[in-house]
């Protein structure tokens, strides 16, 4: 199966070029049941990447483009009255696939944005009273604008802790950058690939997460992580609960990637920066929140 994810993260590389590690971090939040947003700046890539994953793993795609005018029905779906056989019928919205681009999230309105809360948290949706479950696996790919420009509304807290993980592309390298001028156009490019892995195949690998074995000294230094978090000065808050099983489902998915049975302390430290970018803000100093925690807490 290694060899399977392997494939994967080519075939996706062979798109996005130069991102490998920007690539991993996307399939292991996957892995891991989570969903994933992108901040960064608009054309780096942001948009194909979740084409190109869709694409690759086989499974069916909808994009989101949220907007101020955006509401709750666009997403979710509605319920119409059908004159023929006197009753309501329900019509489906886009929120009813596996891969979701919420692209741009944080240009719709608060009211827009937590029409996704209940569909990442339990993978169900509540529409007109009834409760309808959402396809398996169900992966939301939100990306977001930096919030300096203008006609984006900040995500709350509570929207911001749904996503596993928050990863930046940046800008790519200067080689990638000259074969991305020379080479074929990204839309081409993702038409002619085909799915490496099955439905069937993925949700094995997502079972698989869970199995990976964690020691109690690994244990004891992800709560020495989130102890830091909750007793330091310079963070405004501590890391949740469900931020410590972010960061443990994280880390696992991260080594079945590595072909690993086990967890090691590396597999936190390289997953860590993620998952706690959009859940921990710092009061002081120029380092990010992931680089503060690494170098405060020993491995023990």
């Amino acid at each position: 199966m290694n060899r399977t994810i392997r494939q994967v993260v080519d075939a996706v590389g062979g798109v996005i070029l130069g991102k490998e590690r920007q690539i991993r971090l996307a399939l292991a939040c996957l892995l891991a049941r989570g969903h994933l947003l992108i901040e960064d700046l608009p054309g780096v890539g942001k948009t194909t990447l979740a084409h190109v994953l869709a694409r690759v793993l086989g499974l069916q795609f909808h994009r989101i483009q949220f907007t101020s005018d955006l509401l709750p029905a666009d997403i979710l779906g509605v319920a119409v009255y059908e004159r023929d056989s006197a009753s309501f019928k329900f019509h489906p919205g886009p929120i009813f696939s596996q891969v979701i681009l919420a692209d741009e999230v944080n240009r719709a309105t608060p009211k827009a944005q937590s029409a996704l809360l209940e569909a990442m948290e339990e993978h169900q949706v509540t529409v007109e009273g009834e409760t309808r479950a959402l396809p398996e696996p169900f992966f939301v790919i939100a990306t977001q604008n930096p919030s300096f420009q203008v006609g984006t509304f900040p995500l709350p807290e509570s929207q911001l802790d749904r996503f596993l993980m928050c990863i930046e592309l940046g800008y790519p390298g200067r080689e990638a950058e000259r074969e991305l001028l020379k080479g074929r156009d990204r839309r081409d490019m993702i038409a002619d690939l085909e799915p490496a892995l099955t439905t069937a195949e993925l949700i094995a690998l997502q079972q698989q997460v869970v199995g990976v074995h964690v020691s109690e000294a690994l244990l004891d230094y992800l709560q020495a992580l989130l102890d830091y978090t909750r007793t330091a000065p310079e963070f405004d808050t501590g890391l949740s609960p469900r931020a410590a099983l972010a960061l443990l489902r994280s880390a696992q998915a991260w080594a079945l990637l590595e072909g690993r049975e086990a967890v090691l302390p590396e597999d936190v430290q390289t997953v860590l920066p993620g998952v706690v970018r959009h859940r921990l803000r710092i009061t002081e100093g120029e380092l990010t929140p992931g680089e503060r925690l690494l170098a405060a807490v020993p491995i023990p």
